[in-house]
């Protein structure tokens, strides 16, 4: 094979030649050409690519600059230097340094206090302890977690075209507090990615399985369901290898991998570990979609806790006063059994209406031929499919509301509406059947929620329902917009149902009647006879649909023996007693211990929740998809990793955990080269390989190999520990440099891959915010919670996407870091991309950094940066000085961490002045300017002096020193 190579490439036939001719490509050099012959000649040795063998710790090499070395980094940057014939630059002046770990660490630059106290600190450990802090700074936590959002695309939406709001918050805030905590890397790996397997999973482990479900998803109507569920599939498998083997193995969803050795087999067996998620192509929207648990927050938790101890001493105390009234509860139950008028309870938490037909009908109309008659309590009334009873207001539901319906019937038809607020179901009609339909349909018990043609639940039970006798029927729906959420219980016993259709995604609300008997269709009538009709706004507990399935009265259960009464009798008598009859201090304790309960009720449908991994089971087949097409599949195969690594344990199950294990396993070559060259990128701007994405044979070759092979090995050995590896690094002198470095430096190295000088480049875009806010006081640092939505230019999401307009928070939600802010995947905050953000809409581990006018302008024009340049101006006012060249000597400080030269001072002080002229003459042009925002104007400052300060400050934090780390 080699010598046939060597052949082609020396070949003089233009046709036969290597690289082809054909298309354009010269002959190699002689040069090349004697390099291949003397390799093939040489026996062609071939070894795997560097990427696929596992790093071992490399002897760290002598340096003549040993005076310099920190720690062994410096080594193996010295050494190439050396041989480049390259110096190292000098270190960094002090305020450089601290402003440069700040943002590092940080993602905020540092206050002039601390500055200056470690300018004047000259303990030979001042760095070490500045590092040392900012490594335990709350906000470290956020930083790292921007990067993390990235590679795992998290976002508040789902992508598309609907792009409806999901909610995965819950999940970055995991990631804050892994981060925080120093969560060990091989941990933070194996609960993200098989969370749910772990033996007896915390709430926390399972928020963490939500790293696979921030992918794109699609509730649109006319997809097909498989074909997507299939692409997010995919997705999970792409996330996975570029996060954690650098490694683009999504070549290989439709043919071989065309460099490296990845087969399309292989990357349906990797896809086989993720494709036993019970989940479906279409979503749910709003919001989010199975698998999904509530997540409290730690708050939330606490307080619950505090409910359920609250709840447990109510049920003790009531418990006491109930028993301390048995006399009372025998005296009430003999007087009703003698009571010759039937009396009557329903549970009144949530009761809306109720229908009994004995007299009133609540102002409800009757309609056609409706009949009283004998029901099963007391009166009711009788249909023969020609009359209903209507009333406008009642079940004005939507598909997130909890509701719950029940009746007696005693059907004479299979067929048959019993109770809807729907519309006529006309297949020529978008919106045929909205609304809510609860029916007999070929003896089946139906509820139907609809909104439009293919966007609705239909929920059956299994059983059909007899004819010409008594039944109580009732529906509940939870409001999670999928049929889950729905049950139907007959006589108090709730039965299998049927999902006959699962797809709820737009509102159902209708101004179509409520109906007693009927639908909106003329031949829906309901034949037979119907009785006690309730309507709740919530969902009732199985325990409550028993005692409304309970057909007997108050007066009727109190006449049979104690002994001889169902547990339903009991509970229907005893519950009516301490909500209604009992004495004072029995309906106190009652309502209290109900209170709590609806307390604590209330406060978990109002926690979050978050989108898990779980498995399917039975477990799904995979097969290879040949082409990668959804409908094509073709050879079946099994979980697998790839063959070119090394193979799972013998003992290991082939699951998904096994897979998360083997990430993380020191044998496996790539999880840890690549995740510290990430860690390497984000402080030096480029990684060890600069192709982040890519460790195969397509990918750069790493610039430092041994450097990047003892830095692995150092993480894995010091059991994958995040800040000991940062602070490994930014301890180095390599990481101390001048970014100025040396004057040849840059002509010879212009992309410093050498590493011959300090890192400097432009902030990332949520630090270009956040630095502008934290400048001008107005930076609220709370810590996790739901999104935030800050300024946006209007109109931008009616003119670009779909789904209503943006409104913007107000109050401290203004002044959030950026990391909070709501990421709508098909358009994100408009400043952060304009600072190249990603999009969020696939995984990201590199982001490029462009310079164009349009960040100037956003720096100049964006409402954030003025109002901030206004706030930061009265800071410079306030605090910096009596003169104005003290003043905006500070805000240059606070900016750069550096005084201004004097010439810098001269620009600035004339800069000032001008606009303080300005101003003067057009008082009003001040008041627009100081208008921008919600932050209220400092009283104490004059109008225009103000405004010509708020100018200067737009100029500090426009410079390029300032939204520059170097």
């Amino acid at each position: 094979m080699a010598r046939e190579a060597l052949r082609r490439v020396v070949s003089d036939d233009v046709s036969q030649r290597m690289p082809p001719a054909y298309l354009g490509h010269d002959k190699l050099a002689d040069g090349e050409i004697e390099i291949l012959r003397a390799w093939v000649e040489a026996g062609a040795p071939w070894s795997a690519h560097w990427a696929f063998v596992a790093p071992t710790r490399p002897s760290q090499p002598a340096v003549r600059w040993e005076h310099l070395v920190r720690n062994p980094i410096d080594r193996f940057v010295f050494e190439r230097l050396e041989k480049e014939g390259m110096s190292a630059a000098e270190e960094a002046d002090r305020r450089s340094l601290i402003r440069r770990l700040s943002l590092d660490l940080t993602g905020l630059p540092p206050e002039i206090k601390e500055v200056r106290s470690f300018v004047d600190d000259t303990s030979p450990n001042a760095y070490e302890r500045v590092v040392d802090r900012l490594l335990d700074s709350q906000r470290f936590g956020e930083r790292m977690a921007g990067r993390w959002l990235d590679a795992a695309r998290y976002a508040d939406t789902q992508g598309y075209q609907n792009d409806a709001p999901v909610e995965m918050w819950r999940w970055r805030d995991w990631v804050i507090d892994a981060f925080n905590s120093n969560k060990p890397f091989d941990e933070f790996t194996v609960e993200q990615i098989a969370g749910d397997m772990l033996p007896d999973p915390t709430l926390e482990q399972l928020i963490a399985t939500g790293f696979n479900r921030n992918h794109r998803t699609n509730s649109e109507l006319g997809i097909v369901d498989e074909e997507y569920r299939v692409e997010y599939v995919v997705d999970r498998v792409e996330t996975m290898s570029t996060v954690f083997l650098g490694l683009t193995v999504g070549c290989a969803r439709c043919h071989d991998h065309k460099y490296d050795p990845i087969s399309q087999k292989e990357f349906y067996q990797l896809y086989a570990y993720f494709n036993n998620v019970p989940e479906r192509g279409r979503v749910v929207r709003p919001f989010n979609s199975p698998p999904m648990i509530p997540a409290p927050t730690r708050e939330q938790v606490r307080r619950l806790k505090d409910l359920s101890d609250e709840i447990s001493l109510s049920e003790k105390q009531f418990l006491e006063t109930f028993d301390s009234a048995s006399h009372a509860f025998e005296k009430w139950e003999s007087r009703i059994a003698r009571s010759k008028k039937p009396l009557q309870w329903l549970p009144r938490d949530g009761l809306v209406a109720s229908f009994d037909f004995e007299s009133d009908l609540r102002g409800a109309s009757v309609s056609g031929q409706v009949v009283q008659s004998d029901g099963h309590v007391g009166r009711a009334i009788s249909l023969q499919g020609h009359g209903h009873i209507e009333e406008p207001e009642l079940l004005k539901y939507d598909y997130n509301d909890a509701f719950s319906v029940a009746a007696w019937i005693k059907p004479e038809s299979a067929d048959g509406v019993i109770l809807s607020r729907s519309e006529k179901f006309d297949t020529h009609e978008e919106n045929a059947g909205r609304g809510i339909t609860l029916a007999l349909e070929k003896g089946k018990l139906k509820l139907k929620l609809i909104s439009r043609i293919d966007d609705w639940i239909i929920v059956s039970s299994r059983a059909s329902l007899p004819l010409l006798r008594w039944m109580h029927v009732t529906a509940t729906y939870d409001g999670s917009l999928i049929a889950a959420g729905a049950k139907l219980y007959i006589d108090g016993r709730e039965v299998d149902t049927v999902a006959e259709l699962d797809y709820s995604n737009t509102d159902m609300k209708t101004k179509a009647p409520f109906r007693i008997g009927t639908g909106a269709d003329a031949d829906s009538g309901f034949v037979g006879s119907i009785d006690e009709i309730v309507v709740y706004d919530r969902e009732l507990k199985s325990e409550e649909a028993l005692t409304l399935a309970v057909a007997k009265n108050l007066s009727e259960i109190a006449q049979i023996r104690s002994g001889e009464r169902t547990e339903d009798q009991r509970n229907k008598l005893e519950w009516a007693f301490v909500d209604k009859y009992g004495p004072r201090e029995v309906r106190a304790s009652w309502a209290t211990l109900s209170r709590l309960k609806r307390v604590r009720d209330d406060l978990e449908s109002r926690v979050s929740s978050v989108m898990i991994m779980a498995e399917k089971d039975p477990p799904r087949d995979t097969f290879v998809l040949e082409r990668g097409a959804y409908d094509k599949p073709g050879e079946k195969v099994l979980p697998g990793v790839l063959s070119v690594l090394p193979s799972l344990p013998e003992s290991a199950a082939n699951d998904r955990l096994a897979l998360a294990r083997w990430l993380v396993d020191p044998a496996n070559p790539l999880t840890a080269r690549v995740t510290v060259n990430r860690f390497w990128q984000m402080l030096f701007g480029e990684g060890l390989v600069r192709t982040p994405e890519n460790l195969g044979t397509q990918g750069e070759r790493p610039t430092h190999p041994e450097l990047l092979d003892w830095l692995a090995v150092e993480f894995v050995e010091g059991g994958w520990d995040v800040k000991s590896l940062l602070k490994t690094i930014v301890m180095s002198a390599t990481y101390r440099q001048d970014s100025k470095g040396i004057d040849d430096a840059a002509s010879r190295d212009p992309e410093n891959k050498l590493f011959a000088r300090g890192p400097r480049f432009r902030l990332p875009a949520e630090a270009v915010r956040d630095q502008a806010l934290l400048l001008a006081g107005l930076l609220h640092e709370q810590s996790g919670g739901p999104s935030v939505k800050p300024y946006q230019p209007e109109g931008l999401w009616i003119d670009i996407a779909s789904g209503g307009g943006y409104i913007s928070d107000d109050g401290d939600d203004l002044y959030r870091r950026s990391l909070y802010t709501y990421w709508r995947r098909t358009i994100g905050p408009p400043s952060m991309l304009n600072f190249d953000s990603s999009t969020r809409e696939t995984c990201t581990v590199r982001t490029e950094r462009t310079n164009t006018p349009l960040q100037a302008l956003n720096l100049m024009n964006d409402v954030t940066f003025v109002e901030a340049s206004r706030k930061f101006a009265e800071r410079m006012y306030l605090e910096g000085g009596e003169t104005p060249r003290d003043r905006l000597a500070y805000g240059f400080e606070m900016a750069t961490s550096r005084p201004p030269s004097g010439q810098e001072s001269d620009i600035l002080e004339r800069a000032f002045a001008k606009q303080l002229e300005s101003f003067r003459e057009d008082p009003k042009a001040a008041a627009r300017l100081l208008a921008q925002g919600e932050s209220p104007v400092h009283t104490r400052v004059k109008r225009t002096e103000l405004a010509a300060y708020a100018m200067t400050a737009g100029l500090i934090l426009n410079l390029d020193e300032t939204v520059t780390k170097q």
